[in-house]
C-alpha cells in the first residue's frame, strides 16, 4: 500500500466504497424479500446485527497492521472527504443516533441545545485546534501537552483527563450496544452488553486507528442510510411529503401544537381524560408525601401505614355490595408490595412523591423554556432556570466538542494541514445531514403517538409496546391509571433512548426497516466506542508506558501493551455499563463537560499564547477537571450525595464551572512562574504560523 501514490489511493477508496454502498443496499433488499417470504422477525434481526458486525470484523482484519504510524494515526494518508466521513461516524455516537431525537421528542425546543452545541463546536475545532494539532504532527493529545509544556506531569494529567472523559463517553456507547443487542436478539441487557463488546473490540484490536478509520467510513454509510429511510417513510406516510423537515414544520408541528392545547383544556374530552389521570398522580404524590412525614415519628409511623393498607384490603373484601374486583386486586398488590422496612419505605415513597411531576400540563413542543409551578412567580423562576441550563449546556457542548481527544485525534490522520482544514468542513457536512433531520424526527414521532397511541384501547395495544417493555420498563410502560381502558398521554412512559429505535414499529413500517435502524444504531455506537477505547488505550500505552516508563520499548511490545490495555478497559467499561449509571445523553454530555474543563484551556492557550507554561498547564488542567468532577459527584443522583445545585445548574453542565477555572488556572500559573524556554516558543511559532507544512519533530 505504501508504494501507491496518494492520488491513486484516493481513487481506489472511492471505488471500494461505491461497491460497498451498492452491496449494502442489495443486502437490505434481500432481507426485505426474506421478510415477505415469511422469515421470522427474530431471524431477520440476527441477520442484520451479525452480518454488519462480521462486515466490520472483515474490514478490521484486512486493516491489521504492526506499524506504529499505521496503528496510531492510520499512516497519515486519510483524504479529507473520507476522514470527514469517519469523523462523522466517530462523532455520531449512540447519543446522536439514539438519544438526540428522543430528547427532542421529550423536551421539544429545549432539546435543541444539543444540536446547537454540537454543531457550533465544530466551528471551534476548525478555528482553534484541528489544523494546529495536525501541524504538530504526533500521535495523541497528551503528546502535544507533554511537548508544549515540557515534562511528564502535563502529559500525565492529559492521560488522566483523556481516560476520564473517554471512559464516561464509552459507557454511553456500550449502553447503546447492549440496548440494541438485547432488543433484537432477546438476550438479557447485561449479557447483551458483553456480546456487543466483541463487535467493538474486533476492529480496534487488530489494526488500531487504521482499522477503525476504514470501518468508521463503512459505519457512517450504514448509519446515515438507516437514519434517513424511516424518517422519510414516516414523513410520506403522515403528510405525503418526502422531505421530513418540510413535513414536520409545515404540517405535523401545527397539528401537534393543536392537540397539546386540547390535552391542557379540561373542557374538551381529551383534556378531561388527561385531567382525570393527572388528579390521580397528584393524589399519589400527596399520599407519598404524607407517608414520608409519618416516618419522621420512627417505626410507629411505618407500622401505622402498613396497617392502613391491610385495613383497606379487609374493608374492600367485606364491602356490600361487593367491591369491584380490580379495586380488590389493586389493594392486594399494595399489601404485597409494601416495603419491608422503614429504609426501603423512605426510598420507595420518595420515588412515589416524584410522580407528581407527571401531573403537570403538557408542555408545548415549540414553546421555549416552559415554566412549571402554581403561581406566575414560580413559573417564571422555573422558566429562568431552564433558560440558564439551556445556555450553559450549549457552551459546555461547544467547548467540549473542541476538546474531545478521540475527535481531535482524527485530524492527525490527514496527509497535510490543508487536508485537516478541509476535513473539518466535511465532518460538519456529514454530521449536519443527521442533525438537520433529528428535530423533524422528534416531531413526526410525537405526531404518531398523539394520533394513533393516545386514545387507543388498552385491550388492543400495538405489539411494539410489549416488545420494548420487555427490554426495560423505564423505556416503555403504559398503565391504565384511571381504569377507563383508554390510553391517555399521561399514562405513557417513553424513554428518550427508545424513540429512534422504535420509530419503524411505532409507524407500522416493515420489520426490515427496524432491523436497518438497529444496524444503524449499532454502527453509531460501535464507531464511537472504537475511537474512544483506542484513545484510552493509546494514551496509556503511548504516553504513559512508552513516553514515561519505557522509552526504549520496541514496536512489537508497544502495540502489544496497547492491545492488552484496550481489552482491559473494554471489559471494565462493559461492567460499569451493566450497572446502568445514567441515560445515554447524560453520560455523553458529562464527557463533554469533562473534556471542556480538562483540555480546552490548556490546548487553546498552548497554541495561541506563547507565555503559557508548565505550571499554568498543571494548575489549569487540575483545577478545571477537579471542579467539574467534584460538582458532578456532589449533584448527580447516581452517586447518592444529593448536594444542592450551584445557581440551579444541572450536573450535565458542570463544565460551566470547570472551563473558567481552567482558563484562570493556566493564566495565573503561567504569570507567577518563568516563561517557557526558546525551544517551546519555537514549537508554538511552528504550530501557529503556516510557513512550514512539515510535521513537528518531537525532541523527547
Amino acid at each position: 500500500m505504501a508504494t501507491v501514490s496518494q492520488t491513486q489511493f484516493n481513487a481506489n477508496l472511492k471505488k471500494y466504497y461505491s461497491f460497498y454502498t451498492g452491496g449494502f443496499i442489495a443486502f437490505v433488499i434481500i432481507v426485505a424479500i426474506l421478510e415477505q417470504m415469511g422469515v421470522p422477525n427474530k431471524i431477520l434481526g440476527y441477520i442484520f446485527l451479525f452480518a454488519t458486525v462480521l462486515l466490520y470484523a472483515g474490514i478490521g482484519f484486512m486493516s491489521k497492521t504492526a506499524e506504529v504510524a499505521e496503528y496510531y494515526v492510520a499512516g497519515r494518508r486519510v483524504p479529507a472527504f473520507f476522514n470527514g466521513m469517519a469523523t462523522g461516524a466517530d462523532w455520531m455516537s449512540a447519543a446522536s443516533f439514539i438519544g438526540m431525537a428522543g430528547t427532542l421528542y421529550a423536551a421539544g425546543y429545549d432539546g435543541l441545545a444539543f444540536v446547537m452545541g454540537w454543531t457550533g463546536g465544530y466551528c471551534l475545532v476548525a478555528l482553534f485546534l484541528a489544523p494546529y494539532l495536525r501541524k504538530f504532527g504526533q500521535f495523541t493529545i497528551p503528546d502535544f501537552l507533554g511537548e508544549r509544556y515540557g515534562g511528564n506531569i502535563p502529559r500525565l494529567i492529559g492521560v488522566v483527563a483523556a481516560v476520564v472523559c473517554s471512559f464516561t463517553y464509552v459507557i454511553a456507547q456500550i449502553y447503546g450496544v447492549g440496548l440494541i443487542t438485547s432488543r433484537f436478539t432477546g438476550l438479557e441487557f447485561g449479557i447483551g452488553v458483553f456480546v456487543g463488546l466483541a463487535g467493538i473490540l474486533v476492529c480496534s484490536f487488530l489494526g488500531g486507528m487504521k482499522a477503525v478509520t476504514w470501518t468508521q467510513v463503512a459505519q457512517y454509510i450504514i448509519l446515515i442510510v438507516a437514519y434517513m429511510i424511516p424518517v422519510v417513510w414516516l414523513s410520506v406516510k403522515n403528510t405525503g411529503v418526502p422531505i421530513p423537515q418540510i413535513a414536520a414544520y409545515t404540517s405535523a408541528l401545527p397539528k401537534v401544537t393543536a392537540i397539546e392545547k386540547e390535552f391542557n383544556d379540561k373542557a374538551t374530552p381529551k383534556g378531561a381524560a388527561e385531567e382525570s389521570v393527572r388528579a390521580i398522580y397528584r393524589d399519589k404524590a400527596a399520599a407519598a408525601d404524607a407517608k414520608l412525614k409519618s416516618l419522621e415519628t420512627g417505626g410507629a409511623g411505618f407500622l401505622a401505614e402498613e396497617k392502613k393498607q391491610e385495613d383497606r384490603l379487609a374493608e374492600l373484601k367485606a364491602a356490600a355490595p361487593p367491591a369491584d374486583a380490580k379495586f380488590i386486586e389493586a389493594a392486594e398488590k399494595a399489601v404485597k408490595d409494601f416495603p419491608a422496612d422503614p429504609a426501603k419505605a423512605k426510598e420507595q415513597w420518595t420515588k412515589d412523591k416524584g410522580i407528581g411531576a407527571k401531573a403537570a400540563p403538557v408542555a408545548a413542543h415549540a414553546e421555549p423554556f416552559v415554566g412549571a409551578g402554581k403561581t406566575p412567580e414560580e413559573k417564571q423562576k422555573s422558566s429562568d432556570i431552564k433558560r440558564r441550563n439551556f445556555l450553559a449546556l450549549i457552551l459546555c457542548l461547544m467547548v467540549g466538542t473542541a476538546a474531545l481527544p478521540h475527535i481531535l485525534m482524527r485530524y492527525y490522520t490527514t496527509p497535510s494541514v490543508k487536508e485537516a482544514r478541509k476535513s473539518v468542513f466535511w465532518s460538519l457536512f456529514f454530521i449536519f445531514l443527521l442533525y438537520f433531520t433529528a428535530p423533524a424526527l422528534g416531531i413526526l414521532v410525537k405526531y404518531e403517538v398523539y394520533h394513533n397511541l393516545v386514545g387507543s384501547s388498552f385491550a388492543q395495544l400495538p405489539a411494539w409496546v410489549s416488545n420494548w417493555a420487555a427490554v426495560d420498563k423505564t423505556l416503555m410502560a403504559i398503565s391504565d391509571i384511571n381504569k377507563d381502558g383508554i390510553v391517555q398521554l399521561a399514562e405513557i412512559t417513553i424513554g428518550t433512548d427508545l424513540v429512534v429505535l422504535a420509530t419503524p414499529e411505532i409507524a407500522g413500517l416493515p420489520y426490515v426497516i427496524s432491523g436497518l435502524v438497529a444496524a444503524g444504531g449499532l454502527a453509531a455506537a460501535l464507531s464511537t466506542a472504537d475511537g474512544l477505547l483506542l484513545t484510552i488505550a493509546n494514551a496509556l500505552s503511548h504516553d504513559l508506558y512508552y513516553k514515561m516508563i519505557d522509552p526504549n520499548a520496541p514496536t512489537v511490545r508497544r502495540l502489544a501493551v496497547s492491545k492488552g490495555l484496550l481489552l482491559v478497559v473494554a471489559v471494565v467499561a462493559a461492567y460499569v455499563t451493566s450497572l446502568k449509571p445514567g441515560d445515554i445523553l447524560f453520560l455523553v454530555g458529562a464527557a463533554f463537560s469533562l473534556a471542556a474543563s480538562g483540555f480546552f484551556p490548556a490546548l487553546v492557550l498552548g497554541v495561541f499564547w506563547r507565555r503559557a507554561n508548565k505550571l499554568g498547564a498543571i494548575v489549569g488542567m487540575l483545577s478545571g477537571l477537579g471542579i467539574c468532577m467534584y460538582y458532578m459527584y456532589m449533584t448527580y443522583p447516581f452517586f447518592g450525595v444529593k448536594a444542592p445545585l450551584w445557581w440551579d445548574i444541572n450536573p450535565i453542565s458542570a463544565g460551566i464551572f470547570g472551563i473558567p477555572a481552567g482558563i484562570i488556572g493556566v493564566i495565573v500559573g503561567s504569570l507567577i512562574s518563568p516563561a517557557p524556554n526558546k525551544a517551546v516558543q519555537d514549537l508554538v511559532d511552528h504550530v501557529r504560523y503556516p510557513n512550514l507544512e512539515t510535521d513537528y519533530k518531537a525532541t523527547a
